[in-house]
Formats: C-alpha cells, sequence, structure tokens
C-alpha cells in the first residue's frame, strides 16, 4: 500500500477523442461512442421499444418496416463520412442516439431519440453536447432541426443548451437553428449541468449509504483492518461490511469470504487487497451493483494488465473510482462521519476541504489543521487519479454548505483548461489555496521565439492561478498560515498595511517583510496625532510604529486600538517581544474586541518572538487572533490573502464583441496556409499581415521584394525612409542577426543596404521585406503560446531586442476579459511608470489593451495557430503600430476541453 502521489493520470490507452464516460442528472455514468455495425441489434432494440407517441415525435409518422431498417443500418453505418451517429450506453444497454447529418457545407441537420424510462435524466443534452463538439472538429458551423410543436421536451433540450438558436414555426413543427460557436454562456450551462450530475454521482463516493472493506485484514498492522477500524471508530452511520477471504471475524464483524457472500450491496467498495486482484474483485463489485470503489493498493498504475483490467470493470459497470494508490476519503459530516482512511490520527470536522494527491501530505495538513482547532469537511487522496480528481472536489465543495474554503495539493492537472474554468467560478464563491508542486511542470518548450522564451512551467502555472484566483502557497507552514488567516479574521480590504510594535527592530523587520511580500503602508494620518500624545516622547508615531519597550500594557493596546480605527489601514501587524516590564501581547485582544465592537473589523495579527509554535492564536470569545512566529509568514500569509481580496473586487470585465474581425477570411488564410504547410511551420510575412488585418491589427504596410530592383520600386512608391528586412529561411530574430537595415532614404542607400544583406546572407537571401519607417515610441511585446494542456496563454512584456533579458511580463489564459488585459499593463514592474496616472510619459492604453483583446481572440478562435509573436509593438500618444509579427501553426483539430467527460 501506498500515501498515493504517483502517476499524473491512468494508462494512456484509457480514451480516445470518440469515446467518453460521463454523468447523467441522476448519478448514473453512462458511455458516449459512435455507433459501430456491431451494435446494430441494440439500435433496433432501442427504436423497436419506443412509444407510439415517441416513435411519432421522432419520425413524424410510422415509417414502414424496409423506410425504418434503412434508417437504423445508415446510423451504424461509420463509413458515411456526412453523418456521425453517438449512442449513449449504460453498460452495454443503449439509451439514446443523437445524430447528425450534413446538408450543405458548415450545415447539418441533427435528431435524438432517448428510450422513454430515461426520460429527463439529461441524455439528449449530453448526446447534444458531445455531437456538438464532433460537429466542430469536421468544420460544421450550424445543426438545424425540425422538432414537432408538441415535442416540448425535445425543444427544452435547444432551450436549456446555453447555445445561439433561432427557432421559426412552420405549421405543427418548428424549424430549428442552432449556432455552433460555443462562448461564455454555452460553457457555464454546461458547467451547471456537470456540477449537478457529478453531485449526484460523488454522493456515492463520499456520502454511501453502505460500505464494504474489500481485504479486511486480521492483522493489527494491515491497511485493510486499520482501514475498517478508522470507519468503525469514527461512527460511520451507515452499514459496514468486512470481507475477506479467509473468512472468520475482523474487529467485531462477520468477515465474508467474498463480495458476493454479503447480504446486500454495498454503495461503496474500498479495495485493500493485492495489485493483481485488483481487476477481478473490481469485476465482481460492479457485477454486483455496486457503483463507486476506493482502490488504495499501489502498483498498478505500473503493470498495464492490471491498470487496464480495472479501467474496463469500472467503464463496463459505470462505476465511480477514487484511486489507485491513495489513501482513502474522510467526510465528517455528522450525517456521514467516514474516514475510510488508513491514517493514524483521526480527522476532525471542519470547514476545510481538501483534496490532495499525496496522502501524506493529507496526514501532515489534518494533523497541523487539529493542533490549530481546525477541521476538515471532505478528504479526498486522489492517488494516481484515475477518475474522481480536483476538478470534481471543486464542483461538490462549491455547493456544500459545510466547505468555507477549498485546498488542493496537485503534482499535475489532468484538465488544466477545465480546471482554470472551474476555479475561477470557486474562487468566486469561496476561497482556494493550491499548494504549489514543481516536480510535474505543465510544459517545456524551446524558444523558438520571444514568446516561446517568456513562458515556462512556474510562468504558466502562475498564470493559471492568477486566471483563477486561486492562493498559490510554497509550503505546508504558508498553506496552514493562509488558513488561519481566513478561517479567523476578516479578508483585507486593500494592501494598506500598519505595524504596531514595542521593539523597534523587530518592527523593522516586519515591516521590511510587508514591502517585500508586495504590501503598502498607511501614512496613518488619524491615528497619528493621537499616537504622539500617547506615547512617550523617545517613541516613533509613524508608520512602523515603535511604541518603546517600556510601554505597559494598556498603553500598547491603546496604540493598536487607535490604528485599527484608522480608515486608511487595511490590516495591522503586531511584533511584540515580552520584557520585563510587560507583556504586550496580553492586552491585544481587549484592544481588538473594543475595536470590534465598533464596527470595525481590520484584520490584526500578532508576531511573537520566540513562540515554538509557528503559528497559534489568542482566543477572544468566539475571535481569534492568529499570532506568528516568524514575521516573514504573518507578511506573506498578509499578501496572500490581500491578493485574493483584490481579485475578488476587481472588476472582471467581459469578453468584447469587437469589430473589425473577419474570421471566414482568416479561416480561409490558415487552411490554405496549412495546404502548403501540412506539417506546421512559420508563416511568410505577406500571410501573417492579411490575417493581422482579418482581425483589425495594425501592422505596418510592407512590400516583399524578390530582387534589388523590386525595392527600388518598393522606395519610391513609399517615397519615405523605409527599413531592409532580409528573406532568409529559418531566420527568426532578424534584428540579432542582422538581417534589417534602417533609415533607408534614396536609391543609393537602399542598393547599400541590399549589398550589405547579400554579403550577410549570401545565396540564403531570398529577397527583403520593405516597410516605411515608423515613429518612434516605446516597444512593447504581445505574444500567443498555445500549450498542449492549457491553450493560448497571451504574453505582455516590454519589447525590442533586449525583451528576454528584461523580463518584465505578464501572463494570462484565454478567453481574454477587459478587465484582464487593462491587468497585463499594471503587473509590468515598469507599469505605474508606463501607464499609471503619474507616468513618465503618455502612452496610448486604449489601443494597447485593443491590440490584446484582438491578438487573444485571434488565437482563441483559429486553434491552429501555436505562436503569436507581435515585436514590437511600437506605443505612442497616438496609438501603436506593429512593423513585425510572426505566426507559427501546426495542425490540429478543434477541442473542446470544458465538454463533460470523466477522466477514465
Amino acid at each position: 500500500m501506498s500515501t498515493g502521489g504517483g502517476a499524473d493520470h491512468g494508462p494512456e490507452e484509457q480514451e480516445t477523442a470518440q469515446v467518453a464516460r460521463a454523468v447523467l442528472t441522476d448519478g448514473s455514468v453512462v458511455t458516449v461512442r459512435p455507433l459501430e455495425v456491431r451494435d446494430l441489434a441494440e439500435v433496433e432494440r432501442l427504436h423497436s421499444a419506443l412509444s407510439e407517441v415517441d416513435r411519432y415525435f421522432r419520425f413524424f409518422g410510422a415509417p414502414s418496416e424496409v423506410a425504418l431498417e434503412r434508417f437504423m443500418r445508415r446510423l451504424v453505418d461509420q463509413g458515411d463520412a456526412r453523418a456521425l451517429a453517438l449512442g449513449a450506453f449504460d453498460g452495454h444497454r443503449l439509451i439514446g442516439v443523437g445524430h447528425f447529418e450534413v446538408l450543405i457545407p458548415e450545415v447539418a441537420e441533427v435528431a435524438f431519440v432517448v428510450e422513454r424510462a430515461r426520460h429527463a435524466r439529461g441524455v439528449g443534452t449530453l448526446l447534444l453536447e458531445h455531437l456538438v463538439s464532433a460537429a466542430r472538429r469536421r468544420g460544421l458551423r450550424e445543426f438545424r432541426a425540425e422538432v414537432l410543436a408538441a415535442n416540448s421536451a425535445m425543444m427544452r433540450v435547444f432551450q436549456d443548451s446555453g447555445l445561439q438558436y433561432d427557432v421559426c414555426a412552420d405549421g405543427s413543427s418548428y424549424q430549428v437553428t442552432v449556432a455552433l460557436d460555443p462562448g461564455e454562456p454555452y460553457w457555464a450551462k454546461v458547467s451547471d449541468r456537470e456540477r449537478v450530475a457529478d453531485i449526484a454521482s460523488l454522493r456515492r463516493v463520499l456520502c454511501p449509504a453502505s460500505v464494504a472493506v474489500i481485504g479486511a485484514s486480521h492483522r493489527a498492522s494491515a491497511v485493510g483492518n486499520a482501514l475498517l477500524s478508522n470507519i468503525i471508530r469514527g461512527g460511520y452511520t451507515g452499514n459496514v461490511f468486512a470481507v475477506n477471504r479467509s473468512g472468520g471475524e475482523v474487529l467485531g464483524l462477520t468477515a465474508h469470504r467474498s463480495a458476493s457472500d454479503l447480504p446486500e450491496t454495498p454503495e461503496l467498495a474500498v479495495l485493500c487487497v493485492p495489485a493483481e486482484h485488483v481487476p477481478d474483485v473490481a469485476e465482481e463489485c460492479g457485477d454486483l451493483g455496486v457503483r463507486a470503489l476506493v482502490v488504495l493498493t499501489a502498483g498498478i498504475s505500473g503493470c498495464p494488465m492490471f491498470a487496464e483490467g480495472l479501467v474496463a470493470a469500472v467503464r463496463r459497470w459505470g462505476m465511480r473510482l477514487l484511486g489507485p494508490n491513495c489513501l482513502g476519503l474522510v467526510n465528517t459530516d455528522p450525517v456521514v462521519r467516514l474516514d475510510a482512511t488508513f491514517s493514524a490520527a483521526g480527522a476532525p470536522q471542519g470547514e476545510v476541504g481538501l483534496a490532495t494527491q499525496s496522502g501524506g501530505v493529507g496526514i501532515a495538513l489534518i494533523e497541523r489543521l487539529s493542533g490549530l482547532g481546525l477541521g476538515i469537511s471532505t478528504m479526498v487522496s486522489t492517488g494516481d487519479k484515475y477518475d474522481v480528481s480536483g476538478n470534481d472536489m471543486l464542483l461538490w465543495w462549491e455547493r456544500d454548505p459545510r466547505t468555507i474554503a477549498g485546498v488542493l495539493y496537485l503534482e499535475s492537472f489532468g484538465n488544466p483548461r477545465k480546471f482554470a474554468w472551474l476555479a475561477r467560478r470557486f474562487s468566486e464563491r469561496k476561497p482556494l489555496i493550491v499548494l504549489r508542486s514543481g516536480a510535474s511542470p505543465i510544459a517545456q518548450r524551446a524558444a523558438l521565439s520571444h514568446t516561446a522564451a517568456a513562458a515556462t512551467p512556474s510562468t504558466t502555472r502562475e498564470a493559471l492561478l492568477r486566471h483563477t484566483g486561486a492562493i498559490g502557497v510554497d509550503d505546508l507552514g504558508e498553506l496552514v498560515a493562509v488558513l488561519g488567516l481566513l478561517s479567523w479574521q476578516r479578508l483585507p480590504k486593500g494592501p494598506r498595511v500598519a505595524v504596531v510594535s514595542n521593539a523597534g527592530g523587530l518592527g523593522l523587520l516586519a515591516a521590511e517583510a510587508c514591502a517585500q511580500a508586495g504590501l503598502e503602508f498607511s501614512s496613518l494620518p488619524e491615528a497619528g496625532p493621537d499616537l504622539a500624545a500617547l506615547l512617550p516622547e523617545q517613541a516613533s508615531s509613524r508608520n512602523p510604529v515603535d511604541t518603546t519597550a517600556a510601554i505597559d500594557v494598556a498603553t500598547f493596546a491603546q496604540s493598536v486600538e487607535f490604528v485599527l480605527r484608522d480608515e486608511t489601514v487595511d490590516a495591522v501587524v503586531v511584533p511584540v517581544l515580552r520584557t520585563a516590564v510587560s507583556d504586550p501581547i496580553t492586552g491585544l485582544t481587549d484592544a481588538v474586541s473594543r475595536a470590534r465592537a465598533d464596527g470595525c473589523d481590520t484584520p490584526v495579527l500578532a508576531v511573537s518572538a520566540g513562540q515554538e509554535e509557528s503559528l497559534a492564536s489568542l482566543v477572544d470569545g468566539e475571535a481569534r487572533i492568529p499570532v506568528f512566529a516568524d514575521h516573514t509568514l504573518a507578511a506573506q500569509a498578509l499578501a496572500d490573502v490581500t491578493t485574493y481580496s483584490r481579485w475578488l473586487k476587481r472588476s472582471h470585465g467581459v469578453v468584447p464583441d469587437l469589430a473589425r474581425i473577419d474570421v471566414s477570411t482568416a479561416r480561409d488564410l490558415v487552411g490554405s496556409a496549412l495546404d502548403h504547410l501540412p506539417a506546421g511551420g512559420w508563416l511568410g510575412d505577406d500571410v501573417v499581415r492579411k490575417l493581422l488585418g482579418s482581425f483589425g491589427l495594425p501592422s505596418v504596410p510592407s512590400w516583399e521584394c524578390a530582387t534589388e530592383d523590386d525595392a527600388v520600386v518598393a522606395l519610391r512608391e513609399f517615397d519615405c525612409q523605409v527599413v531592409l528586412k532580409a528573406h532568409v529561411e529559418g531566420l527568426v530574430h532578424k534584428g540579432r542577426a542582422g538581417g534589417v537595415v534602417l533609415g533607408v532614404a534614396t536609391v543609393p542607400d537602399l542598393r547599400a543596404g541590399w549589398a550589405r544583406l547579400r554579403a550577410r546572407f549570401g545565396t540564403d537571401l531570398r529577397g527583403v521585406t520593405v516597410q516605411p519607417m515608423v515613429a518612434q515610441g516605446r516597444e512593447f511585446l504581445v505574444g500567443t503560446l498555445s500549450e498542449p494542456a492549457l491553450g493560448p496563454i497571451i504574453v505582455f512584456a516590454l519589447g525590442g531586442t533586449d525583451t528576454d533579458l528584461i523580463a518584465d511580463r505578464s501572463r494570462r489564459l484565454l478567453p481574454l476579459t477587459t478587465g484582464d488585459a487593462e491587468d497585463m499593463l499594471h503587473e509590468l514592474r515598469a507599469g505605474p511608470q508606463l501607464f499609471g496616472p503619474r507616468s513618465d510619459e503618455t502612452l496610448d492604453r486604449d489601443a494597447v489593451t485593443d491590440v490584446l483583446l484582438r491578438t487573444a481572440r485571434l488565437a482563441e478562435l483559429l486553434p491552429e495557430i501555436a505562436e503569436i509573436d507581435l515585436n514590437p509593438l511600437i506605443v505612442t500618444a497616438g496609438g501603436v503600430q506593429i512593423p513585425d509579427a510572426r505566426i507559427r501553426l501546426e495542425p490540429r483539430e478543434i477541442e473542446d476541453p470544458l465538454i463533460r467527460r470523466l477522466r477514465l
């Protein structure tokens, strides 16, 4: 056995793009896949069982036997490239069919039929989602359907889908047209449906009516014995069974020799058997009707035969799976009280949800929380994470009133793009803390461009956290500190901090730590005069406040209270030192209580030099004040929650409708380019400019010249100073390589420049691009990079040839909102000087955000774009210009990362 923290996922061959397991609204698991010839008997059974009404709704009458047989054979005919039929299977039983058939280019007719017993469980909606995804991969843009007016259930499927649709009455039926360009409303609806279904299925894991421990050992030192003991000792409210092939009795329970011998079918089975037995036991459980498995056993992912056997059983019987190679799960809800782990320490009841890929991290965190009087609502150890993952728990915690904060420790992101969506929505309701792990970088890429050089595993991970609003922490100490602060104090209203100390050196150290953490300092305009009047002459009433070591407890408490009541203070840090004269911390709770009684809820953090525990608390009734041993940890925890508070309050903006975007032309350009570059590659300058133009991006006019005489013609046409840029196969950074000649004003200048480029590159010179010289301005970089797991990431940075040296950058995941684009400008270290209210120069900020939004939309709508590099983007007070741009394509299909599907 193991405490988990193993593989990224189950076997690579678990799933294909066309086969998916998903959950219906009642929590049952079905498989969605294309129909095949072998399914003909099931197709015939489904259609023959249709009621007269259902048959009328589907076929607008009663088709002849011959016509019906011909239709059903077309459904299973995989050779028809113009059509696709998807079936929803419960085990081997077909319960619904959705199919489309192309009518004209980019348009298909769609229809559905669902077994009557499964009506109102979301089968039709699930099939529609997967048909939309498949149709988009084929380049379709529109579904059409004819629906009888009396078929209200089918109309609700379209109405509730989240897709844009039009309805036109046509006698007794409706002609429905559905656009297949899913946006935020569609994915929000999909996510809502997933949450309802996922919660229903997770109840079988987290709130089972009965549990069987298979492999419940007679030996006290065995995992199966420890786990059963925890279930019993924890007071589990459901029925619990022990399974041991030797029979007898385990911990007072009758041990049945197999799952088949149990007096009732358990809802959840926990497997503590050797790896070689796991597939057979899982198959037996599924056959009996067990709805969920927890597999603690290690050694499965390393053996394809064991892994494939477990996966096959889970798929065949529609079970949910936690693990394998995991610690188990805990639900402290008094209605459930399930501790299905082999942890030595019991899990205290509390309000923190925990999902951890490492069981060891889970045990350590539970022990630390318990020592602080905090506890957990639910905990799952995902282990090798074949199925149940952190994404599932986000869906669960979001609507769980017992959970006030979520904690994730993930060594890998199975579906980062879905995580980004779910975590962002979760963070808008409750704080989410992510314990970072550097063990599994999301991606690593060679620096083919400045944009690629700007994206490293750590920076893409930080972009993911920034996008979601999650609080990223680096170790368990910081994690516990943040949880304590969130549990015991209100969120700060802003970043302005005040430090009050009875030891000047400690106060200065704490202030320095706050500054390093990015916090700001109040000048104490309200508290300052009161402090000056209260404190002795040698004290400092300026921030950081030094009351001196000789101050008595009451005066120190009064000083803290003055600062708390200052409206310009968002949080107070109080480093204190016990002296022979007084112990100032003893009066701190009184000061805070008086302020709280008057409605002041400013957070307070104490730092007690010499304290043994890294974090403790002062208790005043129901209120607690966190007390840190280390001022650096206190400052970092305060900065963490302050960042989250600001994220909550910021305007997230919208994904805007942008004028002057011609998607059709852009798609044609990309399609034509891939015809000539089937393996992908960098586009020619002319195609790049046309692509930018189709999205309203202001590229500088250019003239492609194969000969020197052509360049002379271009110079005369532009009638101004121009730039020559060399065309050399594989040359990425022209400026660095000496491939740019500036300030060409005359024909002799041009011929001299051409000669210089010819001398530099020889026969590799294929020609030049001639561009007018642009007005001088501030240079920036805007680019996108498509990560395999995260999708496109947009980068904004200081530009020019030194961008990689300066490394002042901001990153975001797509889709990009107006709020995101505005934030990117100010996240640069140079942002306040460039775009702040007291900036050193006037730059057209609106034009820059417009470029960010249009570039992001270009990468979002054209998934074949692997990389965009606009460097430099020249910005002046009067607008922006793009003199140099690069775009790289990769052949790829449209993917819908948010589509409903389980991991296996």
